[in-house]
């Protein structure tokens, strides 16, 4: 009975098509919980494509511009269950973009996850010691509501104003071996965090990790030394060079910045974490991270909190600062019937956004994640990049036209 019906839906379906009833574009047909679909995996071209007055330049010449694009519907079956297809453009795990800021959000969900494989509360006050010259010490935190140092008070400061220092500071807790094998055995491979953002130090520096006690009153309750990574960790991805020069030290060196000692973390791992943490039970449980109801719910609330939305501390900046897509290149507010769970990079000429997109008001959600660079004279560290001439209003109207997609796209 069940091939008899599946035969039946087969030829209505060759019959309308036949007559141009139903569009080749998007064909989606469900019997009995059978799937039927035919949608385009060039989809995020076709898109883009649509679009030749805002993208035409840059679709003509995307190497130059190193894009890539992930984009992820998302499907609700009656019990809320989520389902997921994903269509890629130029995504590619062996080209090379460096990651900037975007890496941070593992940071933030492997410092909890830590936190409570040791039974330590997030807002346990902890002192930051110095173990080597090149390290700095911490004992009072003015941003923080109780102007201690917290893995809380970090994490908040990472996901709502990109803050370097509070990345810093998980990445010494996690210390680098501990930072990149987790991440590895979970299964998220195409990673490699070597370093810090905000404290330069050389390679072998950041292979330490600064001693740190978190304590209860006058009680330690836990002391974690000096860390140090005798494994010595090598990218292996041979697209590492980019540009024609760089500037460092107040000079120009006349040739490729290599990038293989500089941290890397690819689209698809990006999208990865991100889906860990706003639907974990999505993935299989090998990826999960170990967080109770509450460390989600705690990292939501600060990936979607606009700056303005940030008591402690306060911040002067535009909702736009961190939401690149759709809203990047505005200096308007961001409607509330629109949340955006993100984390973004902004570095060397590099722009990256991997967000979570929510319409409450019309039921859209999607997954996003991109980057371009828009560094037109091919030297690095210079400053000269075209962020919000290039960089920005690309990302805004990819996320803009992905969103104009959603609105139209027939759910099931």
């Amino acid at each position: 009975m069940k091939k008899k019906v599946i035969a039946l839906v087969t030829k209505i379906l060759l019959v309308c098509l036949t007559l141009g009833l139903i569009s080749s574009f998007v064909l989606e047909f469900r019997v009995k919980g059978i799937e039927l679909t035919d949608q385009k995996e060039n989809l995020v071209e076709e898109i883009l494509k649509n679009k030749p007055d805002v993208f035409g330049n840059i679709l003509k010449e995307p190497d130059k511009y190193e894009v890539q694009i992930l984009y992820t519907q998302i499907d609700r079956d009656s019990n809320n269950k989520p389902s997921f297809k994903s269509f890629k453009y130029r995504v590619d795990k062996d080209k090379y973009f460096y990651p900037a800021s975007s890496v941070k959000l593992s940071a933030c969900a492997l410092a909890l996850e830590k936190l409570n494989n040791l039974s330590i509360d997030k807002n346990t006050p902890l002192i930051i010691e110095k173990g080597r010259e090149s390290q700095s010490t911490v004992d009072k935190d003015s941003t923080s509501e109780s102007k201690l140092p917290t893995i809380a008070n970090y994490i908040k400061k990472v996901l709502v104003a990109s803050d370097n220092d509070g990345f810093d500071r998980l990445y010494e807790f996690l210390g680098q071996e501990y930072y990149n094998e987790t991440l590895w055995k979970k299964g998220y491979k195409d990673v490699l965090i070597l370093h810090r953002l905000g404290n330069s130090m050389n390679l072998e520096e950041n292979r330490y990790t600064n001693p740190m006690k978190f304590y209860n009153k006058d009680k330690v309750i836990y002391n974690q030394p000096m860390l140090y990574n005798s494994k010595s960790y090598k990218n292996n991805i041979t697209d590492t060079k980019k540009g024609k020069a760089y500037k460092s030290g107040g000079r120009y060196i006349n040739e490729p910045k290599d990038f293989s000692n500089s941290n890397y973390f690819s689209i698809e791992c990006l999208q990865e974490v991100l889906k860990a943490i706003v639907f974990p039970e999505a993935l299989t449980e090998e990826k999960r991270f170990n967080l109770k109801k509450e460390d989600y719910e705690f990292l939501k609330k600060h990936m979607c909190m606009l700056p303005r939305e940030c008591n402690s501390p306060k911040y002067s900046l535009k909702d736009s600062y961190g939401k690149y897509f759709i809203f990047g290149d505005s200096n308007d507010k961001i409607p509330e019937n629109i949340k955006i769970y993100n984390k973004i990079g902004c570095a060397y000429g590099y722009l990256i956004d991997n967000a979570y997109i929510v319409d409450e008001t019309k039921g859209i959600e999607f997954l996003l994640t991109g980057v371009i660079c828009s560094n037109k004279n091919k030297i690095f560290n210079d400053g000269k990049y075209e962020y919000y001439t290039v960089g920005m209003p690309f990302l805004s109207s990819v996320g803009r036209e992905i969103y104009k997609y959603e609105e139209s796209r027939k759910k099931a």
